[in-house]
């Protein structure tokens, strides 16, 4: 499979240094959202349950953190799987892999000792993934935990996915306007819709915060927007 090469015939454009701009602007974002927060916004609900926002910055901070031991460990040959192919759905979305992503991640969150060790954890994750990643040449490739031999950048784009849709349902929790960046917010469109059909999007005049809740499911199409998407022909990719 090419770089760039969507499993739909759509392609998309996000590169290796855009990868990790991305990347590092919208966990730079998040956590500067976190830092201050009292102990009561801790431990708030969130849309994912059964996640506070402790635990969901805990889940956020695991799936950083594979990266370490992936850049560690033998390169694979040739890339298998894109971005787009590792949502696939198989057994990494099944009720038994969900159990133990929950487990995983309040184990993460009661391990700082409060709500500022917490947004120490996550800064000192995202830091040392970021500085590892950029010391790695174009067309890196690694191993997911999955199996997947995927170019390091277009995993690391899943990792903003996770990073900025993560980010909305903290910021709803938190009852805060979403800091998501246009550089994350652009890559994980375009990873969505393909580079073509994210132009098309852009006629739906939503922002790129409102576009990503509906696109996830994080809020229900209306009955005009889901005329609206459908009249313009957009199609998304389902994340799992």
């Amino acid at each position: 499979m090419s770089r760039g090469q969507r499993t739909d015939g759509r392609r998309h454009g996000v590169g290796h240094d855009q990868v990790l701009e991305a990347f590092q602007l919208e966990c730079a974002a998040v956590g500067d959202a976190v830092a201050g927060l009292s102990e009561a916004e801790w431990d708030l609900p969130t849309r994912c349950t059964p996640w506070t926002v402790r635990d969901l910055l805990g889940h956020v901070c695991v799936v950083i953190d594979w990266l370490p031991a992936m850049l560690d460990a033998p390169e694979p040959g040739e890339a298998e799987i894109s971005a787009v192919e590792y949502y696939r759905p198989d057994d990494r979305f099944s009720q038994r892999t969900n159990g133990k992503r929950i487990a995983l991640a309040q184990d993460r969150a009661a391990e700082p000792a409060d709500g500022a060790a917490c947004a120490e954890d996550f800064a000192e994750t995202w830091r040392r993934v970021d500085r590892l990643c950029r010391a790695q040449p174009d067309g890196r490739t690694v191993r997911t935990r999955h199996g997947d031999a995927m170019l390091l950048s277009e995993f690391v784009l899943t990792r903003v996915v996770e990073v900025a849709v993560h980010g909305l349902d903290l910021a709803d929790a938190l009852g805060r306007e979403a800091w998501l960046t246009p550089a994350a917010g652009d890559a994980v469109t375009e990873l969505l819709l393909g580079a073509e059909q994210a132009l098309a999007a852009d006629k739906l005049e939503w922002s790129r915060p409102h576009f990503l809740r509906k696109a996830t499911g994080r809020e229900p199409l209306t009955e005009p927007e889901a005329a609206q998407v459908e009249r313009l022909g957009i199609r998304w990719l389902a994340l799992g």
